[in-house]
């Protein structure tokens, strides 16, 4: 990997590193990258779990829930009479 740079080359990237980020973010930036790289094999050799069942909130109702809602709402002329009234 490094067989193209020399030991001076190296020296230079680092001093560079150091003057940008400062001693203080070396370890946070050596931190996340390395958590990066091991999140990005762990997605890798890990089988594709997709769970494909929906959440509670997301299942239709029962029908006579359906039809008791449907029975207890006013329909557009009732709505309007009652705002007339109101």
């Amino acid at each position: 990997m490094f067989g193209s740079f020399g030991w001076m080359e190296l020296v230079l990237i680092l001093v560079i590193v150091l003057i940008i980020f400062g001693a203080g973010k070396i370890p946070q930036l050596g931190e996340g990258l390395g958590k990066a790289i091991k999140g990005f094999k762990k997605s890798i050799h890990e089988a594709d779990a997709i769970d494909v069942t929906p959440p509670p909130s997301d299942v239709p109702e029962a029908p006579t829930q359906i039809a008791q809602a449907a029975q207890q709402t006013a329909t557009p002329v009732e709505a309007a009479q009652q705002i007339k009234q109101g």
